[in-house]
């Protein structure tokens, strides 16, 4: 499959947001979804063009962009406004 790692890394931000919002109770799938994405994608472009670690054609890029993705859903419930 062409797109397998593509696929991976989706599913697997999709994956930690539905963890981290089971874990946390909160109900707000689409916050934790929106905020693990958008930590994929920064970690995919670090990966990619920043630091050039890796290829498009490699699956380095996962593991860093699931590595950004958890670390922004971290920094996501530490500094959340608490109402």
């Amino acid at each position: 499959m062409q797109y397998a790692d593509i696929v991976t890394a989706v599913l697997g931000a999709f994956v930690l947001a539905w963890l981290a919002d089971l874990l946390t109770g909160r109900r707000g799938l689409f916050a934790t979804g929106l905020v693990s994405g958008v930590g994929a994608i920064a970690g995919a472009f670090l990966a990619v063009r920043v630091f050039a670690v890796s290829t498009m054609d490699q699956w380095g890029w996962v593991l860093w962009s699931m590595i950004a993705s958890a670390v922004a859903l971290a920094a996501f419930f530490l500094f959340r406004s608490k109402r």
